[in-house]
């Protein structure tokens, strides 16, 4: 319970640091400037549009912290026997973080409206994305191959259905990752495209932050810290 409670505050804190980077304590009637520089506000559709996707990524978190509760929760059952961990979990991490770095390369790439470098950088995250994904299915087949099916024990459902879960979010951010590409290929304004580019960057980042809690969990190294936090709360 520690591990989970650990979690949804480290969400409660990315939560808030979205808003503060938001600034939506600012007073938008002190603002100065131009007509042309109102996109830029806080009331804006982009400031807008960042907001939502912050109380998504919320929801989201919220989502993966009940199946980390439930899973904690399980495992101290009779019948919940530890699934290893195939070897191709880890290239698929060092995958999933190259593209977010390859994200985070388009980001900056687009604040000097470098099309050529931010599309090489866009189709580089999503080509990596597919590996990591491509990846997962092979890590499932591994498992199924040595034994380790769904209906086997409480652990592996868990795994299959929690990466699954994980999965199926990043398949949902290829599709706008993919619209994000088409935007920069079709000469959309650097205002449009550098808003698309950084929604892509935060949502590859945070999916980034939770697949690395996942594999803390089914690693072990979770449940160490958790028995860590009880000793020191105790």
């Amino acid at each position: 319970m520690s591990a989970i409670l650990i979690f949804l505050a480290g969400v409660a804190l990315i939560v808030v640091w979205w808003m503060a980077r938001q600034r939506l304590t600012s007073k938008p009637w002190l603002e100065t400037g131009q007509a042309g520089d109102l996109p830029r506000l806080q009331g804006s559709p982009l400031g807008a549009a960042k907001i939502g996707l912050g109380v998504f990524l919320a929801v989201v978190g919220a989502l993966f912290a009940l199946f980390i509760s439930a899973y904690l929760m399980r495992m101290g059952a009779s019948d919940w026997w530890g699934l290893p961990l195939p070897k191709v979990v880890w290239v698929n991490t060092a995958v999933l973080v190259a593209s977010g770095a390859a994200l985070q390369w388009a980001k900056i790439e687009t604040r000097s409206d470098s099309r050529g470098s931010v599309n090489i950088a866009l189709m580089f995250a999503a080509l990596t994305a597919v590996l990591f994904l491509v990846g997962q299915v092979f890590a499932w087949w591994q498992l199924t191959e040595a034994g380790y099916v769904l209906a086997e024990n409480p652990a592996n459902s868990f795994f299959y259905l929690i990466t699954g879960l994980h999965g199926l979010h990043i398949l949902g951010g290829l599709v706008v990752l993919g619209r994000t590409i088409v935007r920069a290929q079709s000469g959309r304004s650097p205002e449009t495209l550098a808003l698309s580019v950084d929604l892509c960057a935060i949502y590859w980042h945070f999916m980034l932050f939770v697949w690395l809690v996942l594999l803390a969990l089914f690693a072990g190294w979770a449940n160490d810290f958790a028995d860590l936090c009880r000793g020191l709360l105790s």
